[in-house]
């Protein structure tokens, strides 16, 4: 069953204060099999923009969903167009300290996992192994006819070579790699179908109002029952298909924490949230626990 997105969350006025203590998140480590849940807050120092927040793109955008992409052509050429452009900034971001941080406390041995919402495949060019993609990858593109899986770089190339005098200046690029551009820029471009069979080729992300696939779901929720603590990184966790897994945490008696420097719908079920700049905060960690930061830069990954 597939249901309207939800876009905005109101934080409730009762909700529990954000700190700069890092202590907790410092014990927990140590104590390790910490499980990381990140958000689009992750990748902002990346140059990436966040949805939510202050200066969030939902401001000023709204993404495109599944209902609108496979029910109209003028939808998909929307898109198209402006993930193409948008694609040439998103795909050159590069992973920031706090990926970094995040990848060095695996290779340490102080994480049991990481989930991440984010589709930029930063956490894996900052050398995190293992990680899963709840809402999928930009890096790849899927067919909905025949289900065939290419890179996203193949399709950038046809997409050049079939619209060589496309060059519009977009005002921004969203988080989903969407530049935004006005419905006359975009009038003309070409749409290129499965190279296999002539299918809708779609990116192989979770649009919103698009369900996360069930098999997805139930191996991250067994990757919570094998965590000592959940970590949410970056997310407003406005969405269900985050906060599922806060609530299965809190339920079940694990240690909750949150950085996020906005309130998150997440924070009455933490054991606390402190609300400093993730990058700051994870190396600021790493210092107290003596775990180097830095090392091995992974290419994102492809099919």
């Amino acid at each position: 069953m597939r249901t309207r997105p939800t876009l905005h969350w109101t934080p409730p006025p009762d909700l529990p204060p954000g700190t700069s203590d890092l202590q907790p998140v410092v014990d927990a480590l140590s104590a390790g099999r910490v499980l990381v849940l990140s958000g689009a807050g992750m990748s902002t120092e990346s140059g990436i923009p966040a949805y939510r927040g202050e200066g969030g793109s939902l401001s000023r955008h709204t993404p495109m969903t599944y209902q609108d992409f496979t029910a109209s052509a003028q939808a998909r050429r929307r898109y198209w167009a402006r993930s193409h452009l948008g694609w040439r900034t998103f795909g050159r971001a590069r992973p920031n300290a706090g990926h970094q941080a995040v990848a060095a406390f695996a290779q340490h041995g102080l994480l049991s996992g990481v989930i991440t919402q984010n589709v930029d495949g930063l956490h894996q060019a900052a050398g995190s192994e293992g990680v899963v993609e709840l809402h999928g990858g930009l890096a790849r593109v899927r067919c909905l006819a025949c289900d065939a899986l290419t890179s996203r770089q193949d399709l950038s190339v046809r997409l050049e070579e079939a619209n060589a005098a496309f060059e519009p200046v977009a005002a921004g690029v969203n988080p989903d790699g969407d530049a935004d551009l006005s419905d006359d820029q975009v009038a003309g471009f070409r749409v290129l179908p499965c190279a296999d069979c002539g299918g809708i080729l779609k990116p192989d992300v979770v649009f919103f109002g698009e369900t996360v696939p069930a098999q997805r779901i139930e191996y991250c929720r067994q990757l919570v029952r094998e965590a000592n603590t959940l970590l949410v990184l970056g997310s407003s966790l406005t969405v269900m298909s985050g906060l599922r897994f806060v609530r299965q945490a809190a339920q079940a008696g694990k240690r909750v924490l949150i950085i996020n420097r906005d309130p998150t719908r997440g924070d009455q079920l933490a054991a606390t949230r402190v609300s400093l700049p993730l990058g700051t905060a994870l190396h600021s960690v790493a210092d107290v626990l003596d775990v180097p930061v830095g090392g091995r830069m992974a290419l994102r990954s492809e099919p």
